[in-house]
């Protein structure tokens, strides 16, 4: 599936209604340059499952997570929205401590992360792949797709 926006606005109804597509335990690996939008989808994504908290990158602090409310986790089996944000990382031997792969696993979470490529080998072989294209200044070009029966790893 594909989806244009024309500004942030969108871009944040777009992870909104991506949401809803998400089940227990989900990852969803989000790709782009710098500035494509990322975040701001996150934060659509983390309305849409009820969470009234302001999202922030969590660049400096590689993740943060944020619980979802009593009527989102009842529905969903899931507990907390994991945003990880991979960007400084050089290679896949600085997330090895970080327990990435238990958070990866755990159905409690539902994981979106940003710069996915440099964990490749971790990633679950279900997950969710969600491409930011920057088309102009605010307007971006979304691409979704379900790695169930694409994926190798």
């Amino acid at each position: 599936m594909i989806i244009k926006t024309a500004n942030a606005h969108q871009t944040q109804e777009a992870g909104e209604e991506f949401a809803h597509k998400i089940q227990s335990g989900g990852v969803v690996c989000l790709s782009g340059h710098l500035g494509a939008g990322k975040t701001t989808f996150t934060q659509g994504v983390a309305r849409g499952l009820g969470i009234n908290q302001n999202i922030i990158s969590p660049t400096f602090i590689l993740m943060r997570r944020y619980q979802l409310p009593v009527t989102s986790h009842q529905q969903l089996a899931t507990k907390y929205l994991c945003h990880i944000d991979l960007y400084r990382l050089d290679s896949i031997d600085e997330v090895k401590g970080l327990g990435i792969e238990e958070i990866l696993a755990d159905s409690d979470n539902i994981v979106l992360i940003e710069w996915p490529e440099k964990i490749a080998p971790l990633l679950p072989r279900r997950r969710w792949e969600v491409q930011l294209e920057t088309l102009s200044e605010n307007s971006r070009k979304i691409t979704f797709s379900d790695t169930q029966f694409n994926n190798k790893h």
